[in-house]
């Protein structure tokens, strides 16, 4: 185009029609480019998936455990109030004996429960007077080794170690 007068400086190419082999290269890249920002994809929705599964998990166990510790503290409160009226109201009793009262319905009532269940098969309890006294004593037992335990430190410490 010098010979005409004509200088050139710039081409713009707008129709690349390369080799089929560049081609069918160039197709895969981008291809696999696609295929692996979808496995990305879809691995960053599992992993929120599973968080999220987990986190509603924890505050399910979180407000059942609340609820268990509320549970407890009313029963506890029951108890007391329990003891303190019958104490009042029933001459000569101790709040020992009305525990131990109410551990012996608790122990007829589990009992009855087993009994009546129809997933229980059989249980084996040595169940007389003697027996009752006997369960009502390890359980008043085992409350004060309880006490005791949180009240004294731990054998290692106390050597001071």
């Amino acid at each position: 185009m010098a010979g005409f007068g004509i200088t050139i400086l710039n081409t713009l190419v707008t129709d690349v029609n390369p080799e089929s082999t560049v081609r069918a290269a160039m197709n895969e890249i981008q291809a696999q480019s696609r295929l692996r920002a979808a496995a990305l994809e879809r691995a960053e929705a599992s992993k929120l998936t599973v968080i999220k599964a987990a986190e509603a998990d924890a505050e399910a166990k979180y407000l059942a455990g609340a609820g268990i510790a509320r549970q407890r503290q009313a029963i506890i409160a029951g108890l007391r109030e329990s003891i303190k009226d019958f104490s009042a109201d029933v001459d000569g009793v101790s709040s020992r004996e009305v525990i131990t009262l109410m551990v012996t319905n608790q122990y007829l009532d589990a009992l009855q429960q087993m009994s009546s269940s129809a997933a229980t098969n059989t249980i084996f309890l040595p169940h007389s007077p003697g027996a009752v006294a006997d369960l009502t004593s390890q359980i008043r037992d085992a409350f004060l080794q309880s006490s005791a335990a949180a009240v004294s430190p731990p054998a290692a410490q106390s050597m001071g170690r």
